[in-house]
């Protein structure tokens, strides 16, 4: 039996190696379009290759997926994170998890993982071979036709392929396979941080906010935790969830936004306003740039101020219920206006692909092309940041390696 892998990167590598697990005889092969393979798992997680998540729960688990999480439900049952975790363990890479639940390799390197997946594919003598661009897969009575984009490489006919080659960032990149009859969703950027032009935050760039909240004005869509302030807007896992919850929304919106940022994650503006009312009467004698509320950096605080029209020199007990009803506001309701995104790091996902409609989740196979698997983020799969990703890829690259 001879397999096609279709793209050298996680999945793919990942999807292979579970094919010779599961079938010692057979001829299988990886063909990667570029001359590196595993090119994204070697800068993912900021090149420490966030491996996967700590989370257990496979109903929390699914949480993290905006798109595909209910069709990865039964997968999980298959192919979890800790079975993650002790793949990689058994062949030799020590993992950690952080206190945040990422889940990472002890040396702290993406390096170590793309050695294992180099030495793995030697042991079990996978064929890679670079720099084969495929434009088209035809099906020739009972096997698949794979043909490359360069005219002077010849076709090459297999029992079975498995497609593994990412996101793609316009749906042109999708039309060999949408030719097949499998139904494709347009891609759209997902992960990024936001860009907040001409606004005096980006003057506080390098401040961390443990825990905001974050919302787009106008839509039910929020998400809370760290928030980054950068010299261009914001990023951070909070700003990170939420363009991932948003993805499509985003794009239609041209990226041309309003969000509303809680400082203090307390939606109960009067519990905002009650604890401000305490810290102007127990410290009314001194200035309101020295008592600062909810723990906040010094920094932040006098924007606030200032945004307030607050004086530095006014006494807390001098504020009186206008105020307090400023800074309550600010603190529980602080707008910007989002103009533009930027990429997170070199990291690049999509929302969108083929259609989880079009694919068996059994088996990973097609459901209009028979032989024809796929796995990783090729499908309409993404997630939010916490090595969910490379999770969905593990997981569908495991099911797919079946061939079932």
């Amino acid at each position: 039996m001879e397999i096609a892998v279709i793209g050298g990167g996680a999945a793919g590598f990942f999807s292979a190696i579970a094919v010779k697990e599961n079938f010692p005889n057979a001829s299988v092969v990886i063909f990667e379009k570029s001359q590196n393979v595993l090119a994204k798992v070697k800068i993912t997680g900021g090149g420490r290759c966030n491996v996967t998540n700590g989370v257990r729960s496979i109903s929390e688990l699914c949480k993290a997926y905006p798109r595909g999480g209910r069709s990865l439900k039964n997968a999980f049952h298959l192919f979890s994170t800790g079975d993650t975790m002790k793949w990689f363990e058994k062949r030799g890479v020590p993992l950690v998890t952080q206190s945040d639940n990422c889940v990472f390799p002890a040396s702290q390197d993406s390096q170590t993982i793309i050695d294992c997946f180099l030495r793995e594919t030697k042991r079990l003598k996978i064929t890679i071979e670079t720099g084969k661009s495929v434009k088209a897969i035809t099906p020739i009575d009972d096997k698949l036709e794979v043909s490359f984009t360069n005219a002077d490489i010849k076709p090459r006919q297999v029992h079975k392929v498995i497609v593994t080659t990412g996101g793609s960032p316009k749906k042109e990149g999708l039309k060999w396979l949408e030719q097949l009859n499998h139904k494709i969703e347009a891609p759209v950027p997902s992960l990024f941080t936001f860009n907040i032009p001409n606004n005096r935050i980006t003057d506080l760039m390098g401040i961390v906010v443990d825990n905001a909240l974050v919302s787009i004005q106008g839509t039910r869509l929020k998400s809370d935790g760290p928030l980054l302030i950068t010299h261009w807007g914001m990023s951070g896992p909070a700003i990170l969830k939420l363009s991932s919850y948003g993805a499509r929304l985003l794009s239609e919106k041209d990226y041309i936004f309003t969000i509303q940022v809680n400082w203090v994650n307390e939606q109960n503006y009067e519990a905002v306003a009650n604890s401000l009312l305490s810290l102007s009467q127990e410290h009314s004698k001194k200035l309101i740039t020295n008592i600062r509320p909810y723990a906040l950096c010094a920094r932040l605080w006098v924007y606030l101020l200032e945004k307030s029209e607050l004086p530095s020199n006014k006494k807390w007990g001098e504020l009186g219920k206008k105020g307090i009803n400023k800074l309550a506001n600010l603190l529980t309701n602080d707008n910007f206006l989002v103009k533009g995104k930027s990429t997170f790091r070199d990291e690049f996902v999509t929302c969108g692909g083929v259609s989880l409609e079009s694919i068996d989740f059994n088996t990973m196979q097609s459901k209009v092309c028979k032989n024809l698997y796929f796995a990783g983020e090729v499908l309409d799969i993404d997630a939010i940041t916490g090595g969910f990703n490379l999770q969905a890829a593990w997981t569908t690259a495991f099911i797919a390696g079946k061939l079932g």
